[in-house]
């Protein structure tokens, strides 16, 4: 049960992912779901050569406790119901996994593993990186979050004062990290300002 599927897509903020992976894998076994268009993102935004075999790439990058699947393995373990985990993030999540997911199309591994999430009633967290949303896009958000699913956009906050680029995914990471419920240190939590009005 010390496992948790993670899931990447195609969509913009590759590092959302890899960085949750890195944490997760400290404590536990990572099952990695990963589209094509999350490989090509990978490598357009961190220079990623997925010139071999794409499992063998994401282990070299990601040492631990790591099992990859193929997008197109719909026999794969996580498409059953009976396989247990703590639950799944999607992270990032383009508008069409969105899309997918609240209307059950179950077309892909990852797609069916995240309908197995919400029948099943296991923890569902979906990142979507995208702005703005369309009426589209809230509607099928407000589906998932109906269903079941905990959406936590990739929003990163600035009372934290973020320094870099990778203290602002750390604070997303982080926020992910905190509904899940597991601890980290990614981020100095807010203390207040002291600040005493008289309302």
């Amino acid at each position: 049960m010390d496992r948790y599927i993670v899931a990447l897509t195609g969509a913009s903020g590759a590092i959302y992912g890899i960085r949750l992976i890195e944490e997760l894998l400290k404590h536990f076994e990572v099952h990695l779901i990963a589209s094509q268009p999350a490989c090509l993102v990978l490598e357009q935004e961190l220079n990623w050569d997925f010139s071999g075999e794409c499992g063998e790439v994401f282990k070299a990058r990601l040492p631990g406790n790591l099992i990859y699947y193929d997008n197109k393995d719909l026999a794969a373990p996580p498409a059953s119901g009976s396989f247990r985990c703590r639950g799944m993030i999607v992270i990032p999540c383009t508008m069409a996994t969105v899309s997918a997911l609240a209307c059950g199309s179950s077309r892909s591994l990852l797609e069916r593993t995240a309908d197995v999430m919400l029948k099943e009633k296991r923890p569902l967290i979906v990142v979507p990186r995208e702005t703005p949303f369309s009426t589209i896009h809230l509607r099928n958000l407000l589906t998932l979050a109906e269903s079941g699913a905990h959406v936590i956009p990739a929003m990163p906050a600035f009372y934290t004062n973020p320094q870099s680029i990778a203290d602002m995914v750390d604070f997303v990471v982080g926020k992910v990290l905190d509904a899940m419920q597991v601890e980290h240190r990614l981020f100095e939590r807010y203390q207040g300002i002291g600040y005493n009005a008289n309302f």
